[in-house]
C-alpha cells in the first residue's frame, strides 16, 4: 500500500518516491509509487495536480483492488538510464494553489457541518467539493435564509477565533469515547480531524474573555464527550489547514430545496473573495449606470421595473390599434371568390415579413370581423407561420386548407374549421406567395 505523506502533513508538497509499478490507466500512463503527497480522489474532495519528475499529472485515484494510489500521467515517465521501472527513484511536487484551496473549502466544510450541528441540530448528510463552489447537503427539508445566516455567523466566528485544527489517529476502542458527527467508514484506526473549543484566556486576573462574537453565534455548550470541550470530531482523510484562520472566510451563496433536504452553496477563502470581488464590481456598473448609491438599488430596479411594465402595457395597447388598422386597409384589398356569383366570398391573401405568429393570428382575427371574408396569412422569418381564418357563418375549412398549405411547404399544423395555424421551415417570399395564389381555386 502506498504511503500517504498527506495524512501527516497537509503542507508537504516536495517529495521523492520510488516508483513501484508503470501501468496504463483508462488508455492513459500511470504508475504507482511507496509514497506519495498526492491526494486522490476521494471523500467529496477532487485530486491533487502537479508534477512527478517533471510530467504533469493529470489525476490522481485510489486502486480498488489494493488500495494503491494510482497517478495518472500526461505523458510516461523519462526512462533513468541502468535502473528498471520498479528501481526508479522520482521527484513530485503538488500544485500547492490547488491544495491550499482543498485545505481552505475541507476545513470550512468541517466548521460549517458542525455550525449546523451546534445550533440547528441538522446533520451534514452530504458534501462535495466543487473547482468553483463547495456544497453540503443539510437534512433539513426548508432550511430558512435566516437559520442559514446564524449559522454562518457562527462558522466565520469559529474561523476568525482561530482555533486550531488537530489530525491524529485513534484506536478503535478509542472511538466510542469520542462524540463523532459520523462513525468512521472504514475498520481499523480511524483518523480524526478535531477542530478544538473556544478560546481560553490563561492570564490571571484579565478580564479579557476572548473575541467579541455577532449577536445569534455563540454556540451551544458541546458534549462533554468531545475531547476538552471540541467544536468538532470527525474521522476524515482529506486535507485540513492548521488553524481554522487559514479558511479565511465562509460566505453561503445558495440554498436549493431538494425534498427532505437542503443543499448549501458555499465559498471559503479565496473563494469568497473572488465573489466578494466580482458582485463589489457588478454593483458599482450597475450604481453607475443607475446613478444611485448602492444602498438604492433594490428601489432603483423596483421604479425599473414598474417603469417597464406600464411601457409593455402601452406598447400591446399600441400594437392592438396598429393592427386594427392594418386590419381595415387590407380588407379593402379584398378579391372576391368565386367570381359572377351574388354573393362571393372575399379574400385577404397576404405574405408578412418578419412578423411574429402571436401578431398574424391577431390580424386574421381582426379581418374576419368583417363579414364572408376568408384571410390566408402567412410570416416569412426564421419559419414560415401560417395563419388562416374565415367570418362567422361561412362554410369553409380552414383546416384543410391549412393542411395543403403544409403539404405545398412540408410544413405541419392544424385547427378548427374557422381558424387554423401551422408553420414550415423557412423559405423565399415568392414561394410562399405561389403557394397561397394556389388556394384560391379551392374556394
Amino acid at each position: 500500500m502506498t504511503e500517504r505523506l498527506y495524512y501527516t502533513d497537509s503542507t508537504c508538497t516536495h517529495f521523492s518516491a520510488r516508483v513501484v509499478e508503470s501501468l496504463t490507466w483508462e488508455g492513459h500512463p500511470a504508475v504507482t509509487l511507496d509514497r506519495t503527497a498526492f491526494y486522490p480522489t476521494s471523500g467529496g474532495q477532487p485530486a491533487d495536480h502537479g508534477t512527478l519528475a517533471g510530467v504533469a499529472v493529470r489525476d490522481v485515484i485510489v486502486r480498488d483492488a489494493d488500495n494503491a494510489i494510482v497517478h495518472v500521467l500526461s505523458t510516461p515517465l523519462p526512462e533513468a538510464r541502468g535502473e528498471s521501472p520498479s528501481e526508479m527513484q522520482i521527484n513530485g511536487q503538488v500544485d500547492w494553489s490547488r491544495r491550499f484551496d482543498h485545505m481552505q473549502q475541507h476545513t470550512g466544510q468541517h466548521v460549517l457541518s458542525a455550525a449546523f450541528e451546534r445550533l440547528l441540530d441538522a446533520d451534514t448528510v452530504g458534501f462535495h467539493l466543487g473547482a468553483e463552489t463547495s456544497t453540503v447537503d443539510i437534512n433539513v427539508s426548508r432550511l430558512p435564509p435566516s437559520a442559514a445566516t446564524r449559522v454562518e455567523r457562527l462558522a466565520n466566528q469559529v474561523i476568525w477565533e482561530n482555533r486550531p485544527v488537530n489530525v491524529r489517529l485513534v484506536e478503535p476502542d478509542e472511538l466510542a469515547a469520542l462524540s463523532l458527527r459520523r462513525p468512521p467508514a472504514l475498520e481499523g484506526p480511524a483518523r480524526i480531524v478535531e477542530i478544538t473549543g473556544p478560546p481560553h484566556n490563561h492570564k490571571k486576573g484579565s478580564t479579557c474573555n476572548g473575541p467579541p462574537q455577532w449577536e445569534g453565534s455563540r454556540e451551544k455548550a458541546a458534549p462533554s464527550s468531545k475531547p476538552e470541550g471540541s467544536f468538532d470530531v470527525n474521522p476524515c482523510g482529506g486535507t485540513h489547514v492548521a488553524r481554522t484562520g487559514e479558511i479565511g472566510l465562509i460566505k453561503i451563496i445558495r440554498l436549493q430545496y431538494r425534498g427532505q433536504e437542503t443543499r448549501v452553496e458555499f465559498l471559503c477563502g479565496k473563494r469568497a473573495w473572488r465573489d466578494y470581488l466580482a458582485k463589489n464590481e457588478m454593483i458599482g456598473t450597475l450604481t453607475g449606470m443607475l446613478t444611485v448609491g448602492h444602498w438604492e438599488l433594490d428601489q432603483a430596479v423596483e421604479r425599473l421595473q414598474a417603469e417597464a411594465k406600464r411601457l409593455r402595457q402601452e406598447l400591446r395597447r399600441t400594437r392592438k390599434r396598429l393592427l386594427q388598422v392594418e386590419a381595415s386597409e387590407l380588407e379593402k384589398t379584398a378579391q372576391a371568390v368565386p367570381q359572377g356569383v351574388q354573393d362571393p366570398y372575399r379574400v385577404v391573401w397576404r405574405v408578412l415579413e418578419e412578423r411574429e405568429p402571436g401578431e398574424v393570428r391577431v390580424l386574421a382575427q381582426e379581418l374576419t370581423q368583417h363579414p364572408n371574408l376568408i384571410a390566408l396569412l402567412a410570416s416569412v422569418d426564421e419559419r414560415t407561420h401560417l395563419c388562416f381564418a374565415c367570418s362567422e357563418g361561412l362554410d369553409v375549412d380552414m383546416a384543410a386548407l391549412l393542411q395543403r398549405a403544409c403539404e405545398s411547404l412540408e410544413g405541419k399544423g392544424g385547427g378548427r374549421p374557422c381558424l387554423a395555424q401551422g408553420s414550415a421551415p423557412a423559405t423565399d417570399v415568392a414561394r410562399v406567395k405561389e403557394v397561397l395564389a394556389g388556394l384560391l381555386s379551392f374556394l
